[in-house]
């Protein structure tokens, strides 16, 4: 069984989440995932590893509670432990020799994008964050992510935080201004990757991004992440989930990953019907 060390609200429906798990810590890097199960009875679910601490053997997770199962997972408090906790899953980022990056990361996304580039730092890369999210009060990670750079920009789609743009405008300009990057790391929306991806497609600047599919098992035996990439097959749980943006197939991703929305609302639906049945029975 696996320990919640240290529970932590972020905004309204994201939390994180401090896991004693040791021989995941001990081979951790950023890029990859882990696949964890709340109870006996539960689905199996990938969460990318937002941090780790090797010498007190922790991984942190950080997740929004929008199905059953993260709904279930956000109950559990510091103490309780879940029944599975798998990994490290994935290839981890290839972040070797990159002098200057800009990390982009969209709403939840930032989370994944956070270690990618407190890595890069570390490693004394010079690293640009755009972050973007709906609003101020979605902002995660703030305080992590400006030490984690060596620039940060924060904007909103409402501009409550200051200012109202893209993540997508912010690296134009940044482009623009004469910014000469090795790289560019796309973590977010589906539909974000991609449009950052036609951002940088003219400059042929390299573009990573981190492909959160439909996953079940994680070692490539059931074919549900598989995904289109430079006309092949690829899965992201064994080949990725890093790939190199501009030859991923977002169309067809999408539609793939909008093609349990069904199964997942009613599955949420079941949750609350259980959960206030429940809660008549103890009043």
């Amino acid at each position: 069984m696996y320990q919640i060390l240290k529970k932590k609200t972020l905004n309204v429906n994201t939390k994180l989440m401090v896991i004693d798990a040791p021989h995941v810590a001990r081979k951790a890097e950023p890029g990859q995932f882990i696949i964890l199960r709340v109870d006996e009875d539960g689905e199996r679910i990938p969460l990318t590893i937002a941090e780790y601490d090797r010498a007190k053997g922790t991984v942190t997770i950080i997740f929004q509670e929008v199905g059953a199962t993260t709904q279930a997972l956000g109950m559990l408090n510091e103490g309780d432990c879940l029944c599975d906790f798998v990994g490290p899953l994935g290839r981890e980022s290839e972040l070797e020799g990159l002098k200057k990056v800009a990390v982009v990361g969209g709403g939840l996304g930032c989370a994944i994008a956070y270690p990618q580039a407190k890595k890069l730092h570390e490693m004394g890369c010079e690293v640009d964050l755009i972050a973007g999210f709906r609003s101020k009060d979605l902002i995660i990670l703030a305080d992590e992510m400006k030490a984690a750079s060596t620039n940060l920009y924060i904007v909103t789609d409402d501009g409550s935080n200051g200012r109202k743009a893209l993540v997508t405008q912010v690296l134009q300009e940044l482009i623009d201004a004469g910014n000469q990057y090795d790289a560019v790391i796309a973590i977010g929306p589906m539909i974000m990757m991609k449009f950052v991806c036609e951002t940088t497609r003219p400059y042929g600047i390299k573009t990573v991004v981190s492909m959160n599919t439909i996953m079940v098992d994680g070692t490539g035996m059931c074919g549900c992440c598989r995904l289109t990439v430079g006309g092949e097959t690829k899965f992201a749980c064994v080949d990725g989930p890093d790939f190199d943006g501009h030859l991923v197939d977002f169309d067809s991703s999408m539609r793939r990953a909008a093609m349990y929305k069904a199964q997942e609302k009613a599955a949420v639906e079941r949750r609350e019907a259980h959960c206030n049945l429940y809660k008549k029975e103890v009043e």
